[in-house]
């Protein structure tokens, strides 16, 4: 596979499949490891990170989850294709920036992904459709389980797994859910949920993680401290947070359908017509008009249309995706077109 082949392979995670999906978007679970002889990547220099490198893709080419998958070295990356990668949930801004030394490993599914010499030596993520925190635990605990086998992790029996960042020592396991929101933030019932959710050590950011804006009614839902519990009640304690808020949101949704059914109705079909005949538009409007056309699917009142189409266009949307569609690079202007071709494309334009 090479970069061009994940735009005709749809992620796993975008398959709009798995548990409570309607609400869930996706399931991640991370560890962070670092070698034990070498200096964490904010303090390497450039031998460091090349032998970690060497060692770490070495390891990783000896696991059957990794047969086919692909490896990425940063540096040879364009801005364009790093954007790409970023997009697709697949490696973070940082690991876009500074990129000497740095790699991502890829599998075939796009299930798994491992950025090396991010702020730690290894990144490891599982993605999974719906709410599937333990399936996604089940891979990556296999694939740590392996890398273990060949790699010395730094790690003490006091603190745990040793991290570039002290809130993730310990397990240095982060879960996270991206969720779709719309009722509770149409009933503005949202800010209060966020808030019981800060207060019980849980982060809430936006579609692309730390640093990003929620958009769209998309909410991702993560631990904040993995000192002191295991993965297992790391997991459980995650589960039954989402699983409240999923409650609450479908209140809010049946709210909505009992007492504002012709207001609902009247979003989400003007939102469908808009992205069915819009021809210039922007990522921000076409995520925020998706989020209704989703909940439309979802609560049975669009039934034209599969979620997966709707998850997948999400991504398809974003600038780096554009280009690479298109075959060279697009100017703001010219991707706000392209971007609408797709869209009407997709979802079927209306006949004039």
């Amino acid at each position: 596979m090479n970069l061009e082949d994940f735009l005709y392979h749809p992620s796993e995670w975008l398959k709009g499949t798995g548990p409570h999906s309607n609400i869930v978007m996706s399931s991640r679970i991370r560890l962070a490891r670092n070698l034990s002889k070498q200096p964490f990547p904010n303090k390497a220099n450039r031998k460091n990170l090349m032998d970690t490198l060497e060692v770490v893709e070495a390891a990783l080419k000896m696991i059957n989850y990794f047969n086919e998958a692909v490896i990425f070295h940063i540096h040879e990356l364009d801005n364009v294709d790093r954007r790409f990668l970023v997009e697709r949930h697949l490696m973070s801004h940082e690991h876009a920036t500074s990129p000497e030394g740095k790699a991502l490993v890829v599998s075939k599914e796009e299930v798994l992904s491992v950025m090396i010499n991010e702020e730690d030596h290894l990144r490891i993520q599982a993605m999974q459709s719906g709410l599937n925190l333990t399936e996604a635990w089940n891979v990556i605990n296999s694939v740590d389980d392996s890398l273990s086998n060949q790699l010395e992790f730094a790690y003490l029996p006091d603190w745990g797994y040793l991290t570039a960042c002290p809130t993730n020592t310990g397990t240095a396991m982060r879960g996270s859910v991206m969720l779709h929101l719309p009722a509770l933030v149409m009933t503005k019932q949202i800010n209060k949920v966020l808030a019981a959710i800060a207060k019980l050590s849980f982060a809430s950011r936006g579609f692309y993680g730390e640093g990003t804006q929620a958009s769209g009614n998309f909410y991702q839902i993560s631990n904040q401290v993995s000192l002191g519990h295991s993965e297992e009640e790391i997991i459980q304690n995650i589960n039954g947070l989402i699983r409240q808020v999923i409650e609450q949101e479908e209140q809010a949704r049946q709210a909505l359908l009992i007492q504002n059914r012709p207001m609902l109705e009247d979003k989400i079909f003007r939102s469908l017509g808009i992205l069915r005949n819009a021809h210039i538009i922007s990522s921000q409007e076409t995520v925020e008009l998706l989020s209704m056309v989703r909940l439309g699917i979802d609560v049975d009142i669009i039934k034209d249309i599969d979620r997966k189409n709707v998850n997948e266009l999400l991504i398809m949307i974003q600038p780096a995706h554009l280009q690479k569609i298109d075959g060279k690079k697009l100017s703001s202007s010219a991707r706000d077109i392209k971007r609408a071709s797709i869209i009407r494309e997709k979802l079927g334009a209306t006949a004039l």
